[in-house]
């Protein structure tokens, strides 16, 4: 694989034939199974999908092939709530091109309560008030969508590597359209992104691949995406979709 030079991280390979038993999991997800080797070219890449697709599973597995916590944070943190991760990650190469990130952050949506406890107990038990400055402050103090946007806006810094897991969860549309202005910036300052998401408002971004789940990790136009045909159906015409849902014959 050819290395570009401006991406911290230029793919990513399945080494699939290491695997000794591929019908447990994660191995037996189906866009798993199909996975062999996925270029990055853009500085802000997207995996998209139904749900149980393999979403999370994959980005996790990014994250902590990283050295991440895959609960979310810097490789410094080393908290542990549940071991529910699985082992992908033992199975995936990382094309690096030389060019180290001054940060790298995993972020996640369902466990971002946990990263904000740990933060806490740190300048709790541990004195490290620095981390208020780093972090704006009590993340616990915030509501789950303006603690999301405080840590990106404070924590986040040029030139960094970020792996978000559906980080629309915790946001509304307009914070989802703040957080597309925060990670636009942070590209033009040299960050690249990995993010998982159902977003039609983050999957917007122009200088992005999107790669496809439910058709084995191909790449996808914008307006080919299931996410975008949906939403733009119902929104189109809302009382006639609600009108089939509700009175649907399988209801």
């Amino acid at each position: 694989m050819a290395l570009s030079s401006n991406l911290f991280i230029d793919g990513v390979k399945y080494d699939k034939e290491k695997v000794i038993d591929k019908n447990i999991y994660p191995f037996n997800i189906p866009s798993i199974k199909n996975l062999d080797e996925i270029k990055f070219n853009k500085p802000v890449t997207f995996f998209i999908g139904e749900n149980g697709v393999g979403k999370s599973t994959f980005i996790e597995a990014i994250a902590v092939a990283l050295k991440l916590n895959p609960e979310g944070g810097t490789q410094n943190f080393n908290f542990k709530t549940m071991d529910s991760h699985s082992n992908l990650s033992n199975y995936l190469t990382l094309y690096k091109s030389g060019n180290l990130p001054k940060l790298k952050y995993f972020l996640r949506a369902e466990s971002f309560y946990n990263v904000a406890t740990e933060i806490q107990r740190l300048v709790e038990e541990d004195d490290f008030y620095g981390l208020y400055n780093a972090y704006g402050g009590n993340l616990h103090q915030c509501s789950h969508g303006e603690g999301f946007l405080k840590l990106i806006k404070n924590r986040f810094e040029d030139n960094g590597l970020y792996i978000l897991d559906e980080p629309e969860s915790a946001l509304s549309p307009t914070r989802q359209m703040s957080l597309l202005c925060l990670i636009d910036d942070l590209v033009k300052k040299g960050s690249q992104f990995i993010i998982s998401t159902h977003s039609p408002i983050l999957l917007s971004y122009k200088n992005a691949d999107i790669f496809n789940l439910d058709d084995d990790f191909n790449k996808i136009k914008y307006e080919d995406t299931d996410i975008y045909k949906t939403y733009k159906m119902f929104l189109d015409n809302p009382e006639r979709m609600v009108n089939i849902l509700l009175n649907s014959d399988n209801n």
